[in-house]
């Protein structure tokens, strides 16, 4: 069995007095893909802040490549070789697309500006544009470029199909997926159910702060109810099922 890249173990975090995760866990093996599925609101995003050292967690544990590192701050989960792509993409948007190339620190491996300009021909052909200039699309695929230009071991990806164009989708996620051949481990947060689990191995399924499915991405996927009670799931609901 592959390695663990990453492993919480029963996380609570709040939001002052708001209890948002009631005990989450998840696994992500070296090399794999692994979709967090759940409803807006499901508590998505703040497992990841948690992972990422952005929103400490109260109880529980989080190890990184063998590092405790429940209580680091983002810096140094980062130096341990972790990209992180939030949900908004938050590019710079005054720096033209070269310029927002050149800012991650220069990581030796496989990812450089020449190869991200391949695999998005769309970024080559408007290199000179301001980051503001772009579309929707264009500014995930420099979000996600900025993060693979690090050249990370594990990739964290905060809803990267958000508000893009089905085909855009398409080119986004055969470069996560393009990723995973290079051996980096993928933890993708994601609303798009049907395209996330085509590319996943393991998927978990949040439903108000607590994980309500793990299992085989494409066993997932075969389950059409299941599928389609993502929009409005509870956790009574799916332990019946």
């Amino acid at each position: 069995m592959s390695e663990l890249a990453l492993q919480a173990e029963d996380l609570h975090t709040f939001y002052g007095k708001s209890h948002i995760l009631h005990g989450v866990g998840l696994e992500v093996r070296e090399g794999e893909i692994v979709t967090l599925l759940g409803r807006n609101g499901a508590g998505k995003t703040t497992t990841l802040r948690s992972l990422m050292g952005l929103t400490h967690a109260r109880e529980g544990a989080v190890r990184i490549f063998g590092h405790a590192t429940t209580d680091w701050a983002p810096f140094r989960i980062a130096a341990l070789g972790v990209g992180y792509v939030p949900e908004g993409r938050r590019i710079f948007p005054n720096l033209s697309v070269d310029e927002n190339l050149r800012v991650p620190i220069d990581r030796p491996g496989p990812w450089t500006i020449a190869r991200i300009y391949e695999l998005f021909p769309r970024l080559a052909q408007r290199k000179a544009n301001k980051g503001r200039q772009l579309s929707g699309g264009e500014q995930e695929m420099l979000s996600i470029s900025r993060a693979l230009l690090l050249n990370p071991k594990l990739l964290m990806l905060d809803e990267p199909s958000q508000g893009l164009a089905p085909l855009i989708v398409q080119d986004v996620f055969k470069v996560v997926a393009a990723a995973r051949k290079e051996g980096i481990s993928v933890l993708l947060v994601e609303q798009n159910v049907r395209a996330a689990v085509e590319i996943a191995d393991r998927a978990y399924v949040l439903d108000d702060g607590k994980v309500v499915y793990t299992g085989a991405a494409a066993e997932f996927a075969k389950d059409e109810e299941r599928v389609r009670a993502l929009a409005g799931a509870s956790a009574a609901k799916w332990e019946e099922v």
